[in-house]
């Protein structure tokens, strides 16, 4: 019998072969993304994985690669749907960018504005702080329970109920309690459920028909299963309560496909004027003037390669891990969509870019997430 990691190499190579073997018609001339791409997935023992690569918000390849769902033995495909992750963040804080060009929020303004029983700590906390993880915000607590349901005023009220853990615009601190509070602040500001707003504002307009909000219930085609590795092997993701799965910090939907559609739009100003977006992609600075350490802009993180700017984001939830690397200044965005928890999805997109330019491609250690 084969042990369990056996197990999984066969079936990532048998699944490999069966979706990649070329017709009678194609080149059998080896395709380096591909061998790269199949590489790094054998290694990393990914059951599926969706490749979009655009040029100037133009498709270049979108691309599946193994099983989406390892029991039915279903292979990925450009449709194939998977879960965001932090990913997500980028499109709240797009929406509340969308409000503060209508003057409905202001980027400056205290958090108190809008939550009038905040401590009073929070008063001393902007929108922009919110937004750049530098608002001294933590993450979930080690005892939340996240198989419980918990309604938009109970989550509120345990994060109003985590003291700071540093004064406002004098750190960086990756939160995504922070993010959930986000996607409240367009409620209250909307009169919507910020999922509604993201429809409306985001989805529905540039056509992106898969992005939604998380429901396990609903019936969704081409849904990708999550899994995560436990001592080799491959298990279901872990369950959570149907509300924790509807939070701003990242429960979203969406494909390589819609993605392309999302990254077509940055390139115009159908969402956000450039001069808004540019604010996005610039690390927000702390309160001394310097930039905060996480290099963290409004939504997004911004790195260089190579003198190369990157604005970039990684996701991880549920048994999915996900990355968006957009090189700016080289029109050039490679999106990375798998079903497998941890297997670090930056790295594999930070690499696919350098293939297609080689000036893009990364030196030394690289994170990629």
């Amino acid at each position: 019998m084969l042990k369990p990691t056996h197990r999984i190499s066969v079936l990532i190579a048998f699944s490999l072969l069966a979706i990649r073997l070329p017709s009678s018609g194609q080149s059998q001339t080896a395709d380096p993304v591909d061998q790269f791409v199949q590489a790094e997935m054998q290694k990393r023992h990914i059951p599926g994985l969706a490749l979009l690569v655009s040029r100037q918000g133009k498709i270049v390849r979108a691309q599946g690669y193994g099983l989406s769902n390892v029991e039915l033995q279903v292979p990925v495909k450009p449709e194939t749907v998977f879960q965001s992750g932090s990913v997500g963040k980028q499109f709240a804080a797009t929406a509340v960018m969308m409000l503060v060009e209508e003057a409905r929020i202001g980027l400056d303004d205290p958090l108190t504005k809008y939550f009038k029983a905040a401590p009073a700590t929070w008063s001393r906390v902007t929108i922009r702080e919110l937004l750049s993880h530098t608002a001294g915000f933590t993450d979930y607590p080690k005892d939340f329970n996240f198989q419980q349901d918990h309604t938009e005023d109970q989550l509120l009220k345990i994060i109003e109920g985590i003291p700071l853990a540093y004064p406002p615009g004098t750190s960086y601190s990756y939160s995504n309690l922070g993010y959930a509070t986000v996607g409240i602040l367009i409620h209250r500001v909307t009169g919507k459920f910020y999922g509604d707003f993201l429809q409306e504002r985001i989805f529905q307009p540039l056509g992106m028909s898969t992005t939604r909000i998380i429901s396990e219930a609903d019936i969704i085609p081409n849904r990708a299963a999550g899994y995560r590795l436990v001592n080799g092997e491959w298990k279901n993701q872990e369950w959570v309560s149907p509300v924790t799965n509807t939070t701003a910090d990242g429960s979203l939907y969406f494909s390589i496909l819609d993605m392309a559609k999302w990254d077509a739009a940055l390139y115009t100003d159908k969402l956000l004027p450039r001069s808004t977006l540019d604010l996005m992609w610039t690390p927000v600075k702390l309160r001394n003037g310097k930039p905060n350490s996480g290099d963290y802009g409004l939504g997004w993180y911004i790195d260089q390669v190579r003198g190369h700017r990157i604005v970039e984001h990684g996701g991880s939830w549920q048994g999915f891990n996900t990355y968006i690397a957009r090189y700016p200044d080289d029109k050039l965005t490679v999106v990375v969509l798998t079903n497998l928890d941890g297997c670090k999805p930056g790295t594999i997109a930070h690499h696919v870019a350098g293939l297609y330019e080689p000036a893009l491609m990364p030196t030394g250690k690289d994170s990629g997430d």
